[in-house]
């Protein structure tokens, strides 16, 4: 009888919790605009043109065809589809709502409904986004193949990850000192749009330079996934461990990060502001 109840008061939370994730999720989508198509389409036309610029670069740079063999848009777009994902994420965590904010007060809402909330909400977001552009080019332009689609999209879901983990530590920062959040935060989104590695082949990189973007995970994501987007494409100077062991690493310096935050925050930090 009494493991019965207990039973049942753990789904009755389980699903409470599910459902004020799902709930904050459908806020963070309508937070910006009211309709939440506009903020889908709006998400996509930033994606677009986050293509369409580096197709120029290129253009002006004299770089006509891709660096790999294969389709030249395509490999633009599989570099800035995990980039933006990896950069909207950190940026959503980081700004989901600290353990200051007065509606984490409210119990059953705390840290981690906030935290999944924002996750989900962009993971949503940025896969319509990628559905759209790809389906439109595919369908519009000219027809594409991904090799290995599933394996594809699981390095999307990596750089989520890895995105979600690095803003779980800004978030923490930003509890402490909220303008030297927001500075590291927008300084991790500034350095990706060159350490990245979304605008070069690891595999034609100099051994010179390689150990200027090694260190970072989201280029090893990027190089991976080309690889499983080009059937004449095999990373040799990246690999797949490194940027998994990193985000496990970094969710776990995030969590007791944001645990100790939480234990040691107070309303009256902001009082003197």
């Amino acid at each position: 009888m009494f493991t019965s109840r207990r039973s049942r008061n753990i789904l009755e939370a389980t699903f409470t919790t599910l459902a004020l994730i799902y709930h904050l999720a459908v806020y963070n989508l309508r937070k910006d605009h009211r309709n939440a198509v506009i903020g889908l389409l709006v998400t996509i036309l930033q994606s677009s043109i986050f293509i369409i610029g580096f197709m120029a670069m290129y253009l002006i740079f004299g770089v006509k065809k891709s660096p790999l063999r294969g389709d030249f848009i395509l490999y633009i777009m599989s570099g800035v589809f995990v980039f933006m994902i990896n950069s909207r994420t950190a940026g959503a965590v980081s700004s989901a709502g600290s353990s200051l904010d007065t509606m984490v007060k409210h119990a059953p809402m705390n840290t981690a409904v906030t935290i999944s909330g924002a996750m989900l909400s962009s993971l949503y977001q940025q896969t319509v986004s990628i559905l759209v552009i790809l389906w439109a080019y595919h369908t519009l332009v000219t027809p594409i193949t991904i090799e290995r689609p599933v394996a594809a999209y699981g390095m999307v879901l990596l750089s989520w990850l890895c995105g979600g983990a690095v803003g779980l530590i800004f978030l923490s920062i930003r509890s402490w000192s909220a303008q030297t959040g927001k500075i590291v935060t927008t300084l991790y989104q500034r350095m990706n749009m060159i350490f990245s590695g979304k605008m070069f082949v690891a595999n034609a990189m100099p051994a010179m330079l390689l150990p200027m973007f090694t260190w970072n995970p989201l280029f090893h994501i990027i190089d991976q996934t080309r690889g499983f987007v080009f059937i004449n494409y095999t990373p040799h100077n990246t690999n797949l461990s490194y940027p998994i062991y990193v985000t496990l690493a970094v969710f776990m310096i995030g969590l007791m990060a944001e645990f100790v935050t939480r234990r040691s925050v107070s309303v009256s930090w902001s009082a003197g502001r």
